[in-house]
């Protein structure tokens, strides 16, 4: 089968910063262990696989060890990909394993419609400080997600977590956040390390903006905030939420583009 391949840059500033991400448009479903080899073989963070079906595109995303229920960035990238290069539109709609999740272009960016999922306190798991090497404030969780609170923006900063240790806890996903420092053009800072699934650190993470942008709206009082994930990537990310959603905003730089054969 051949398929049309894009790489690009999401939630971007510049080329060769924010996250790079794989965009497959396929003619239809391959078996779903030919869609988790691809995602190996292009070796990034997500592999997004696209089908236009009677109702209309439908999206999965590939880590290179396994298929994930969301995805921001890889989602981000989609949409740059259909609306600019295969369907030029204003707006869209991919059908997903979590929902409808639609697409809008906004001038430079374009802005995802994802689920909220907001935190809830937790306690905190046993040696917690030493996996990460910093002193931990506050711990929140998700069904999926550990949130570690830290003092500082320049503590997320500087962070060198033990990734066995990250890969022993219970949860698949561990993030790490901080105001910003006053004065940033941010509101706050984190990290994402999922190394359970083939992620040792995500270079910038829309769906863990799900969880971030409730408990961060709610400590600060606004809805609106500037996230900016401190990777040696980094990228920036606008977030918003509307009720029981999160907008996420983010601009995409193309990289490369062409023809796979899988």
């Amino acid at each position: 089968m051949k398929a049309r391949f894009w790489q690009v840059d999401a939630f971007a500033e510049r080329r060769f910063a924010g996250n790079p991400a794989a965009v497959m448009v396929l003619p239809h479903w391959p078996e779903d262990a030919v869609m988790q080899q691809v995602a190996a073989e292009n070796n990034l963070s997500e592999t997004a696989f696209l089908v236009r079906e009677e109702t209309g595109w439908h999206i999965r995303w590939f880590t290179p060890k396994v298929e994930v229920d969301l995805c921001g960035h890889a989602t981000l990238a989609a949409g740059w990909v259909v609306l600019n290069q295969v369907e030029p539109a204003e707006r869209l709609v991919f059908a997903s394993k979590s929902g409808d999740l639609p697409v809008v272009r906004d001038g430079d960016t374009l802005v995802l419609d994802f689920p909220a999922k907001p935190p809830r306190s937790a306690v905190f798991p046993d040696g917690i400080d030493r996996i990460l090497a910093k002193p931990v404030r506050e711990v929140l969780t998700t069904a999926d997600h550990l949130l570690c609170v830290l003092d500082s923006a320049d503590a997320v900063r500087t962070l060198v977590p033990d990734m066995a240790g990250i890969a022993g806890l219970s949860k698949w996903a561990v993030m790490v956040t901080a105001p910003a420092d006053p004065g940033s053009d941010c509101d706050f800072v984190s990290r994402f390390f999922a190394p359970r699934k083939g992620v040792i650190e995500d270079p910038v993470t829309g769906s863990a903006h799900c969880v971030l942008t409730p408990f961060w709206a709610k400590r600060l009082g606004k809805n609106a905030l500037v996230a900016r994930q401190l990777s040696a990537r980094g990228g920036i990310l606008r977030v918003e939420m509307r009720g029981d959603r999160v907008a996420i905003a983010g601009t995409v730089i193309g990289y490369v583009n062409g023809e796979a054969e899988i």
